[in-house]
């Protein structure tokens, strides 16, 4: 089956790519083709290139179902190229894509001879966090139950939705499961990127406007068993009930993300 028959025939995205300025991102309307390329409309323009290695965040959240939140929608990490601009449009011809609908694996797109790009960069752990106390839940952020987490993967960027929680000083905290590839990722550059939307709060027509909030970070640990793990494991479980279980597992990594900047649609910023 293809991209479209789990998906639909229009929905919201956030596309990342290294261009010469920097790392952007851009969010834009999806609309994916029977081949699985995805045509790509930017409302605010871009400067995107031809050729340009780029990685899609694609879901079909709606935002007004309750289900949104546990994740039991279709969504993908999809990484391709640029095949086509036509002023606001790109098209994008697909290298890799894993379509994931809870944890299952539902369909497997690469191109013929693509493989994931070497990665010789040393692992090392994060740095710890110096935030000692919690600031208070943000409020506004209370239905929006999970955001896109960008890593910075050699050749192109990666994208993973997960769940999170903010606090009043902007700051970002999210758990991840231990032995997982964006863990391994910021362990060998730590500094990513967390895109936060609206859908929760608006309609389709209504999030077009672009209710997105485009954060800039340098990932930090929590170490367990101190004070501020657990005020945010508390915090954490009010906002996302259904990640209660992975506390569970041992090796579970807690993060903290401050603010380091927050960043416009189609704003280059520069890469390590």
């Amino acid at each position: 089956m293809a991209l479209k028959d789990y998906l639909g025939e229009q929905f919201l995205g956030i596309l990342a790519s290294y261009q010469a300025s920097g790392i952007v991102h851009h969010i834009g309307v999806v609309y994916p083709r029977r081949n699985n390329q995805i045509r790509f409309f930017i409302p605010r323009g871009h400067a995107l290139a031809m050729g340009s290695l780029v990685t899609l965040h694609l879901d079909n959240r709606t935002g007004v179902d309750e289900l949104d939140a546990e994740l039991r929608v279709y969504r993908a990490s999809f990484k391709g190229r640029i095949s086509d601009i036509d002023e606001n449009w790109v098209t994008i011809d697909p290298l890799e894509c894993q379509l994931v609908h809870g944890l299952t694996l539902v369909e497997n797109i690469r191109a013929p001879g693509y493989d994931y790009p070497p990665d010789a960069r040393p692992q090392r752990p994060l740095p710890v966090t110096a935030l000692a106390r919690m600031a208070p839940p943000e409020e506004r952020d209370h239905q929006n139950k999970v955001g896109v987490l960008t890593t910075l993967t050699p050749g192109q960027p990666h994208t993973t939705v997960l769940a999170f929680l903010t606090s009043e000083d902007d700051d970002v905290f999210l758990i991840i499961e231990p032995g997982t590839f964006k863990l391994s990722v910021l362990q060998r550059e730590p500094r990513c990127f967390f895109v936060i939307d609206e859908r929760a709060k608006f309609t389709f027509d209504e999030a077009i406007h672009w209710n997105y909030t485009i954060m800039e970070s340098v990932a930090h640990e929590i170490p367990k068993g101190t004070a501020l793990y657990e005020e945010v494991r508390t915090a954490f479980i009010l906002k996302n009930p259904w990640e209660a279980g992975f506390f569970m597992l041992d090796g579970l990594t807690m993060l903290h993300l401050p603010r380091r900047a927050v960043v416009m649609a189609g704003e280059p910023r520069p890469l390590p």
